[in-house]
C-alpha cells in the first residue's frame, strides 16, 4: 500500500478493504486449521462468539448484533442448539421471547479458537517494528468504530 494510493478517501477505502479482507481470510484459515469449531460456518461461529462475549440475548438481539435477518439467525441457532453449543431459556419478563446462552462446550470452542488465532496474530505482530505496532495500537479503536457503523 503506497502513501500515494491512500491520500484520497477512496484510495484509503480500497486499501483498507483489501487489507482487512485478506487479514480476515487469514484469521478464518487459522480457525479452521486449528480444528476448533471447524464444523461451524463463519456465521454460526460469529453468533456463538457474540453470545460468549456479550452474554444472553434474544434471537432478535443477536440477529441485530450480527447484522443478519431474524429468520437466518433462527436457522443458525437451530444448528448451534442441536450441537449443544447454545441453549434456550424462557425470557425473564416476556413469555413470547426466549433467551439464548452459550453452553460450556460452546464457550470452550470459542475460547480455544480465540487463543489459537490470537497466538498466530501475536507472532505476526512481533515481525513488525515497534513503530508499526504503535500505529496499529492507535488504529485499533478506529477500526472498531468502523466495524460498528
Amino acid at each position: 500500500m503506497t502513501i500515494q494510493r491512500t491520500r484520497s478517501d477512496l484510495g484509503l477505502a480500497t486499501a483498507l478493504r483489501i487489507s482487512v479482507s485478506r487479514l480476515a481470510r487469514r484469521l478464518r484459515a487459522e480457525r479452521l486449521a486449528g480444528g476448533v469449531g471447524r464444523e461451524l460456518s463463519d456465521t454460526q461461529f460469529a453468533a456463538l462468539a457474540a453470545l460468549e462475549r456479550h452474554g444472553a440475548m434474544t434471537p432478535g438481539e443477536l440477529a441485530e448484533h450480527e447484522k443478519v435477518q431474524p429468520p437466518s439467525m433462527t436457522r443458525v441457532m437451530a444448528v448451534l442448539e442441536e450441537r449443544a453449543l447454545v441453549m434456550r431459556a424462557p425470557h425473564p419478563t416476556d413469555r413470547r421471547q426466549v433467551m439464548l446462552t452459550v453452553t460450556d462446550s460452546g464457550r470452550e470452542i470459542v475460547q480455544q479458537s480465540r487463543r489459537l488465532r490470537e497466538a498466530w496474530l501475536a507472532v505476526r505482530l512481533r515481525e513488525l517494528s515497534p513503530a508499526e505496532r504503535a500505529i496499529l495500537r492507535a488504529a485499533a479503536p478506529v477500526l472498531e468504530k468502523l466495524s460498528q457503523s
